[in-house]
C-alpha cells in the first residue's frame, strides 16, 4: 500500500512538471500561472502546491531536471575509441536536439533565461556545461588531437558560452527546428581553430525531428 502511494504520488509529481515545461517552453514564466499547469496535467491546483510549494518550486524543479543537469550526457560519449573531439561535437548535438525538440530542456533554457523573473535562485547550468567540455578537450590534448596553444578550461568555458548564445539567437531568428541543421555551420567555423591539421573530426549531419511539445497535448514525453 505504502509502495502505492508513493508511485502514484511520483506520477502526480511528473505530470505536473512535463505540463508546467510544456507551458513555460511557450508562454514563459510570467505567462503560465498555477490554474494553467493545472488544467495542463489534468490534476488539481492543490497538487501543485502540495507537491512543489509555489510556481517558483515547479520553475526551479523544471530547470533542474530539464537544463542544469544536462551535461550528465557527457557520461554517454565516453568511449575513448572514439576521438574526443568527435564525442564534444557529438554531444553537442544531443543538446540542441533537446534544445529544440525536449519541452523539459527547452522549459528550463527559457526559465533561465528569465531568472530576473522568478522570485527564487536558479541554478546556473553552465559550471556544469564547463566541467563536461573542459574533460573531453583535456583528453583530446592527451590524445594528441588538440592543438598545442589550446588550453582545455579557458577554451570550453568560451565554447559552452558561445554554443549556447548561437543556439538562443538561431532559434530566435529561425524557430527552434533550425537548431541542428546550422550547427554544422558552427563547427565548420570553430573546429579549424582546436584541431592540429592532420586530424579532422567527422560533422554529423542533422539527426531527425522528433515530435514537439505541441504535438502532445497532454504534456506526456515522448519514449526514448
Amino acid at each position: 500500500m505504502h509502495e502505492n502511494l508513493q508511485e502514484r504520488a511520483r506520477a502526480t509529481r511528473r505530470s505536473l512538471l512535463e505540463a508546467a515545461a510544456c507551458l513555460f517552453a511557450q508562454h514563459g514564466y510570467v505567462g503560465t500561472s498555477v490554474n494553467d499547469i493545472s488544467a495542463r496535467s489534468g490534476r488539481t491546483s492543490g497538487s501543485v502546491y502540495f507537491h512543489y510549494t509555489s510556481k517558483e518550486g515547479i520553475a526551479l524543479a523544471v530547470v533542474r531536471d530539464g537544463f542544469a543537469t544536462w551535461p550528465g550526457l557527457a557520461t554517454r560519449y565516453d568511449d575513448r575509441t572514439v576521438p574526443p573531439l568527435e564525442r564534444l561535437v557529438s554531444l553537442s548535438y544531443e543538446i540542441a536536439r533537446a534544445l529544440s525538440e525536449d519541452p523539459l530542456t527547452r522549459a528550463g533554457a527559457r526559465l533561465w533565461a528569465e531568472r530576473g523573473t522568478i522570485n527564487v535562485h536558479i541554478p546556473d547550468p553552465f559550471v556544469l556545461w564547463t566541467a563536461a567540455a573542459t574533460r573531453l578537450l583535456a583528453q583530446a590534448r592527451s590524445s594528441g588531437h588538440l592543438a598545442a596553444h589550446i588550453r582545455p578550461a579557458p577554451t570550453a568555458r568560451t565554447l559552452v558560452r558561445a554554443f549556447f548564445g548561437f543556439c538562443a539567437l538561431t532559434e530566435a531568428l529561425e524557430g527552434p527546428h533550425a537548431l541542428t541543421g546550422r550547427l554544422s555551420d558552427w563547427w565548420h567555423l570553430t573546429l579549424p581553430s582546436l584541431q592540429p591539421a592532420p586530424h579532422p573530426v567527422r560533422i554529423p549531419v542533422q539527426p531527425a525531428a522528433a515530435p514537439s511539445c505541441a504535438e502532445h497535448p497532454s504534456g506526456s514525453r515522448p519514449s526514448p
